[in-house]
This record gives structure tokens, C-alpha cells and sequence, in this order.
């Protein structure tokens, strides 16, 4: 904690911009250039007067952890904004002071505690958060932004959704269509050398080319109406890319298609899927992530293709979702557990900080004694009892030290066993 400081556990706060509140696009306003978050963090740690700052962001949130004592109000708010970033507009200011929500003490621990479960998440049971708030805490703590409060506050936070994650089945069934397309297509045991065309360069199709990428497929070749997007993911495939207008040009082989365009109709009639087979007659496998549907359905009982369609994969998804959300009152469970834990570990953190002095104050005792109130006397022994008695009294001295400090964490951790309604330090 911080030298020279009592800090309570009300001092902890933190602001969030989230999915909730705030639409997805102007969470993006939140966000930091790597070039610049070390610069911009330090900046705003010192004009807001914060003892220790955290930066989290993610796609679909934005949460400032930190410390002090100041009153977190709609003025604060307004000159936290402004030192995060000079170039916000009057409607970044509003929104952000606005919509921000804003958690303290117990409440900010829990919040952490259940976004890094990702019980908070826009999808619930996505393991990815926790990586993303142990590798924020890293950097800001590489940043010298961190102490020690922040410290035991992620160690819990981290052990909190291990715990929720290894001992429920909130993360078990995927509720992504992305990953549920891909587990189809393990299941049919297609081999990561397939051709693969990918028809449309959105959002979607970007997560499900990348994820197909991750699990070893490497044959991609990309087709969108906006050549500049189609490039830019054939680069990060290391894949072909060209216009959707070229599309019944396609001559190579290939063994997959995955189409999401925003067309208001099929763009895959008999006549253009007739054209690009050139005769092949292998099966083939068409993943239809477009609504309304890319791949017209009438090709299904002409042509040797499976389809996996976006509404099937939707049904499936909330299916799934239900049933991690039955382990939610498990995941709580567990959540209060380990906030009790949290709670007793900074109580006693606590008395360990404020009984730092105790060492110093004894030898200090102990000196005065052997120089002053007993010099004579302790002048007038002989080697072997001045020896003797250097050994008693350093056992006490040790004794005195470690003692104290056990009895004040065990009054304290049983006084808030006997009183759990008690407020919080």
C-alpha cells in the first residue's frame, strides 16, 4: 500500500465504460494507441492525483482501477476526462460522465471479480477476459503505474475466475457462431490444406477466416466488393484476394466456402455455384453466416455441399447460452467465497503495513537499554553472561516483532467473522 498512507479499501474505485451503457462504436473513443498509453496513462495518474491506476480495454469495455481518497463526483469525472484525453468533444465529455458506472470498495472488487469470470462479459463464459486483465495489470504495473492494493486486488481477481472456471461449466459449451461453425467443421474431419474461399471481408468473416487461420487452415483465397478490405485480410492470411466481381472467374479447387455479405439476396445461385465448380464433383462444405442466407437452399439437394447456416448455429448458440447461465448461481457462490477471502487478506495486509514500525521502535527500546538505563550494568559482566544475555534479548526483540502482529490479525479476522455486517476498512 502506499508509504506513508493509510489506505482503506473504500479508497479502491473504478470508472467503467462498458457494453451496457454505451454503444459498442463509441467504446472505441476509450481506446489507446500502444504508442501512446504508457505517456497518456502517466499523465492521467498525475493530473487526477491517483495513487495507483490500472487501464483496462477491451472491444466491448473500458475500466480505470485505481486508488484514492478523492470523492469520485461529476466533477471529478469531468477532469479525469479531460486529463485521460485533451481531445475529447463536448459529447465524449457528456457520454462519459454520463453513462460511466462507477463502483467503490467491496463493490469494485466484486466488479472485477465477476468481468474477469466474465459473469460481466457481453458473452458470458468467453476465457479470453482473463488473460486480457492479467496482461493489462502487467503492462501497467511495467508502467510503475500499480501498488500494492491493485496488486492483491488482481492476484484475487485472478484466482476468483480460475476457481469459477475450473470448478463450473460456464465456459464449456461455445455460444459464438465463429467457434460453433468451426466445431462443425472439425466434426466433418475436412483437412486444414482445404481451399477455402471467403466471400465478403466483414466483421464475421474476418473472426471466422482468423479463427479457421488459428487452427491450421492456410489455403485461403478472399472476395469482396471493397478490394482494399479483401487485401488487407488476404495479407494477414497470407491468402489470394480479389473483387466480388470476379468471383465467376474463380478456377482453382476448393473445398470450403464461407460467405457473409450484406447482399439483400443470394449471391450464390445454381448458375454462378455451377460455374466456379468446373466440373468437381467432391463434396463440398458451405459456411453461411449471412442474413438472409448467401447460399440459396435449393443448391442443398442439387449439389454434393453441406451447409451450415447462421440460423442453425443461432439456436444452437442460445441454447447454450441458457445453460451457462443455470452456472450462474455457482459462479456466485464461489464469487462471495473468495470475497471474503480478498477481505480478510487486506485486513491483514493492513496490519502488516501499520505495524511496519514495530521493528524499529523495539531496537530502539533495546538500545537505549543496553546504552543508557543499564550501561553500567551491562559494562559490569562478564563475556559469557553479556553473551547469554545478548541471546535473551534478542529472542525477545523477535518475540515482540512477530507476536503483536499475530495476535492483531487474529482479533481482526475474528472481530469481522463475528460481525460480518460490519462496515468495511
Amino acid at each position: 500500500m502506499i508509504e506513508g498512507k493509510t489506505v482503506e479499501l473504500q479508497d479502491l474505485k473504478i470508472i467503467a465504460i462498458t457494453h451496457k451503457n454505451v454503444p459498442l462504436e463509441r467504446i472505441g473513443r476509450f481506446h489507446l494507441e500502444d504508442t501512446k498509453t504508457r505517456e497518456r496513462l502517466q499523465h492521467l495518474k498525475s493530473e487526477a492525483k491517483l495513487d495507483e491506476l490500472m487501464f483496462l480495454s477491451t472491444c466491448n469495455r473500458v475500466e480505470f482501477i485505481f486508488t484514492t481518497k478523492q470523492v469520485i463526483d461529476d466533477d471529478f469525472l469531468l477532469n479525469f476526462f479531460v486529463a485521460f484525453n485533451r481531445d475529447f468533444s463536448e459529447t465524449d465529455l457528456m457520454i462519459a460522465v454520463s453513462k460511466a458506472e462507477i463502483f467503490q470498495g467491496t463493490a469494485a472488487v466484486r466488479h472485477l471479480f465477476t468481468v474477469a469470470s466474465s459473469i460481466d462479459s457481453l458473452v458470458i463464459g468467453e476465457r479470453e477476459i482473463i488473460t486480457q486483465v492479467r496482461t493489462a495489470y502487467e503492462q501497467s504495473h511495467g508502467m510503475g503505474l500499480t501498488g500494492e492494493v491493485i496488486r492483491l486486488v488482481i492476484k484475487n481477481t485472478i484466482n476468483t475466475a480460475k476457481s469459477i472456471y475450473t470448478q463450473t461449466h460456464i465456459a464449456t459449451k461455445p455460444v459464438s457462431v465463429v467457434s460453433l461453425a468451426y466445431r462443425k467443421l472439425r466434426d466433418m474431419n475436412v483437412s486444414s490444406d482445404a481451399g477455402i474461399l471467403i466471400v465478403g471481408a466483414g466483421k464475421t468473416n474476418n473472426s471466422m477466416a482468423k479463427f479457421l487461420n488459428k487452427h491450421g487452415f492456410k489455403n485461403f483465397t478472399i472476395y469482396n466488393r471493397t478490394l482494399v478490405n479483401a487485401e488487407k485480410l488476404a495479407h494477414e492470411l497470407n491468402g489470394e484476394f480479389h473483387s466480388l466481381t470476379e468471383l465467376p472467374n474463380h478456377s482453382k479447387p476448393f473445398d470450403i466456402i464461407v460467405t457473409c455479405t450484406a447482399s439483400s439476396g443470394a449471391i450464390f445461385n445454381e448458375e454462378l455455384y455451377t460455374k466456379i465448380l468446373r466440373g468437381d464433383t467432391r463434396p463440398k462444405v458451405v459456411i453461411d453466416l449471412a442474413i438472409p442466407n448467401d447460399f440459396s437452399r435449393d443448391l442443398k439437394d442439387k449439389f454434393n455441399v453441406t451447409v451450415i447456416a447462421v440460423e442453425d448455429l443461432r439456436q444452437v448458440a442460445e441454447s447454450n447460452m441458457k445453460e451457462r447461465e443455470k452456472e450462474l448461481v455457482k459462479c456466485e457462490v464461489i464469487l462471495e467465497n473468495h470475497l471474503t477471502e480478498f477481505q480478510n487478506q487486506f485486513k491483514a495486509r493492513k496490519v502488516e503495513l501499520a505495524m511496519q514500525s514495530v521493528p524499529l521502535k523495539v531496537r530502539e527500546i533495546k538500545e537505549t537499554a543496553i546504552n543508557n538505563v543499564f550501561a553500567r550494568d551491562y559494562s559490569n559482566l562478564n563475556p559469557e553472561s553479556r553473551e547469554v544475555l545478548d541471546k535473551v534479548i534478542a529472542y525477545m526483540e523477535k518475540k515482540y516483532i512477530s507476536v503483536p502482529m499475530k495476535m492483531a490479525k487474529d482479533i481482526m479476522l475474528n472481530t469481522a467473522s463475528e460481525n460480518p455486517g460490519a462496515k468495511n476498512i
